[in-house]
């Protein structure tokens, strides 16, 4: 996931996105919450956030997206990049499990309809030229 840093680390005003949908960093609160904004470009109205609980003893990691959609991403949104979002977050959220407690108890599983996608968009990625990037790219999101 390309969170960060098509300009640096994770901060305040950071651009960044993952595949083709960008956002900056509009708020963030080391190891409590990082909020996203779409840039309006992409057809996306609104923020997606991650947020640490602590409840019970318990520590939760939490998705929050908000938001409309507008122009083609009315139809766009809920047949192609909405199931792409929700299991690249769920590729997220068991990365940070793994990460927390050494295993994933339930890992998540692309359905047939992401592999699909998945294969489509690299395949149409993999015909357009490519940039060369100054710098390697982080991965991942860290909360410190």
């Amino acid at each position: 996931m390309d969170l960060l840093a098509r300009r640096g680390a994770l901060a305040v005003g950071a651009t960044g996105g993952h595949g083709p949908i960008p956002y900056h960093v509009q708020e963030y609160l080391p190891g409590r919450r990082v909020v996203f904004r779409f840039s309006p470009r992409f057809g996306v109205q609104g923020t997606h956030r991650l947020e640490v609980h602590h409840r019970q003893g318990l520590v939760e990691l939490c998705h929050v997206l908000e938001g409309h959609s507008h122009g083609r991403m009315v139809l766009a949104w809920p047949l192609v990049w909405q199931p792409l979002h929700d299991a690249l977050i769920d590729d997220l959220l068991d990365r940070a499990e793994l990460v927390l407690t050494g295993a994933v108890a339930r890992p998540a599983r692309w359905s047939p309809r992401v592999r699909l996608l998945r294969r489509v968009l690299a395949a149409r990625a993999s015909s357009q030229p490519r940039v060369a990037r100054r710098r390697p790219r982080e991965a991942g999101v860290r909360f410190h």
